[in-house]
């Protein structure tokens, strides 16, 4: 088998060492990083669910453990072990675990089921695979266990909180692999630290359109953002970060481990979303920050209620997966008094691409996704490549320290991403304006296109957001004999006994000056919509429902 690639294989010797002597990657790995915290704040808390809890000391502990046990059992440098658990303090854990060993962690969302599970085990060819028991209705192990059948690479399966009845044919417990006795012999017995440039994390796209791919990341490739973010929102170790995305994707690993990890921080990790919970916690544990998707701040503003709850800890929301509309903005606002509501756009590709922080005008979040941050660079690129003019919509392209290695196992994909000058194409159309600062407006493919007229879905999902009577939507294409598609409006109510009718929407884009020709000619009215679980509306997944209904 090949030899894994490392950071040598996507960057120059310059950009390399520009990258250290910036500081924007450091000397040491996940696990050292971990060692350092435990140094200046031993008795600090670090991560923390419903059901357990560790302070520094106790996390560095419990991870160097069990890196001896999964080392014992016969996981090696470079393997790949894949992780599907829910928002648990145990992922970070393993995530520590295995960078001491420098065994490489794969995520695996927990709502992702059997065809996608096996997918990224066979893809990565995990050697170990970490996951539980039954969680909401629905047991893991037992997936797992059939997955394994077809998975030749798959030598074992570990259960994270297992029962104490667990069958030997679904796995062994992960607390079995917990050694006891002196930690200085068993770092001895691990060997060196692992390198910050070699492989650490391989997390896979969301797979909406095609399968999904693997990104490919080092440690200092993740850190570089997370850090980013750090700068970005004045971060310290007087925070206290609030986690509900999901902890096992882009968004949660980087804020709710590696970004508290950074500052001495706390982590304080929601299992399953509610946002009346999410509203008894922030104020229960004074959390300060939270970086999730957009619906995640639209559902937490529904629940809330100023004589019922006390938001008054939050500082600074950053809604990121999917671009933010600017009413979502001013709403929230109005609503949480003394916190900052601000837009960050990125991608499993290179985590961070454009932010706005919290120095920037407050109008920015409203009306743009930010601009890059320091050493990192954007460009908004047409077909071949180029740079085009300010204003002007292109392909939002990124370079700079956050960027994955590759597409693992895809050198075709990995090559079709770059500009010839070295930006990583995005597939997502924007628009950068004199300042820098970017708005996504839509995906390459996300878009309408009636009797040739090319009419973007977010344009008119912006619009309507700010619609009382409308809670969510999502504006894709139907199918039309002679127009090639025509605008078909996907609508959550905000009052599920009110009413919205076609009529309403389009008189509202009327008011609004949108053209005639980019008004809706069909509206379904939903009670949620279809996402992904990071947030995203799986727009795919509308355009097959009108698609049958017009069959």
């Amino acid at each position: 088998m090949a030899a894994l690639k490392n950071v040598h294989d996507r960057y120059t010797d310059e950009e390399i060492a520009s990258y250290y002597e910036a500081g924007f990657w450091q000397r040491t790995s996940f696990n050292a990083l971990v060692a350092q915290q435990v140094e200046e704040r031993p008795d600090s808390t670090f991560v923390f669910d419903s059901t357990s809890s560790f302070t520094f000391r106790e996390f560095g502990e419990r991870a160097l453990r069990l890196a001896a046990g999964l080392h014992r059992a016969g996981v090696r440098k470079g393997e790949r072990v894949g992780v599907q658990l829910p928002n648990w303090t145990e992922f970070a854990v393993v995530a520590a675990a295995l960078s001491r060993i420098g065994a490489i962690v794969v995520p695996i969302m927990p709502i992702y089921r059997d065809d996608e599970v096996g997918y990224v085990l066979q893809h990565s060819g995990a050697a170990v695979a970490i996951t539980c028991g039954e969680v909401r209705g629905f047991n893991h192990a037992e997936m797992f266990a059939e997955l394994a059948k077809e998975c030749p690479d798959l030598r074992a399966t570990y259960i994270a909180r297992a029962d104490a009845d667990l069958a030997p044919a679904l796995g062994s417990p992960l607390d079995g692999l917990v050694a006891d006795g002196d930690l200085d012999a068993l770092e001895a017995e691990i060997g060196p630290d692992s390198n910050p440039d070699d492989g650490f994390l391989i997390v896979y796209t969301s797979g909406t359109t095609s399968r999904p791919k693997g990104c490919f990341h080092t440690f200092n490739t993740l850190r570089a953002s997370a850090a980013a973010i750090a700068k970005s929102l004045d971060y310290s170790a007087d925070d206290v970060q609030f986690g509900p995305s999901p902890i096992t994707h882009s968004t949660g690993l980087v804020t709710s481990v590696v970004l508290p990890l950074l500052a001495g921080a706390q982590s304080c990790l929601m299992e399953a979303w509610d946002p009346v919970e999410a509203l008894r916690l922030i104020e229960q544990h004074g959390c300060t920050t939270a970086v999730t998707a957009t619906p995640f701040l639209q559902m937490l503003m529904g629940a809330y209620d100023a004589d019922k709850h006390d938001a008054s800890s939050l500082r600074r929301w950053v809604c990121a997966g999917s671009p933010i509309p600017g009413s979502v903005v001013e709403k929230a606002g109005a609503l949480f008094a003394g916190c900052q509501t601000l837009s960050l756009y990125g991608r499993s590709e290179n985590f961070l691409t454009t932010m706005c922080t919290v120095h920037d005008p407050a109008e920015r979040s409203a009306t743009s996704d930010g601009s890059a941050l320091e050493g990192a660079a954007i460009h908004v690129v047409d077909v071949a490549g180029n740079e085009v003019p300010r204003g002007d919509e292109g392909d939002i392209a990124y370079k700079g320290p956050s960027h994955m290695i590759e597409y693992f196992r895809n050198d075709e994909e990995t090559a079709a991403l770059f500009t010839s000058d070295g930006f990583s194409r995005s597939g997502d159309l924007g628009r950068m304006d004199a300042d820098g600062f970017v708005r996504v407006t839509g995906r390459l493919k996300d878009i309408v296109i009636r009797g040739g007229m090319n009419i973007s879905a977010r344009e008119l999902e912006d619009h309507l957001l700010a619609h009382p009577q409308i809670a969510n939507v999502a504006v894709v294409g139907m199918p039309d004999e002679r127009l090639g598609e025509k605008v078909c409006v996907y609508v959550v109510p905000a009052d599920p006994d009110g009413e919205i009718t076609l009529d309403d929407v389009v008189g509202h884009l009327k008011d609004h000056k949108v053209a005639t020709q980019k008004l809706p000619e069909r509206l379904e009215i939903v009670q949620a919509m279809p996402m992904t679980a990071t947030g995203k509306i799986q727009k795919h997944v509308l355009r097959a429902d009108i698609a049958k209904k017009l069959s």
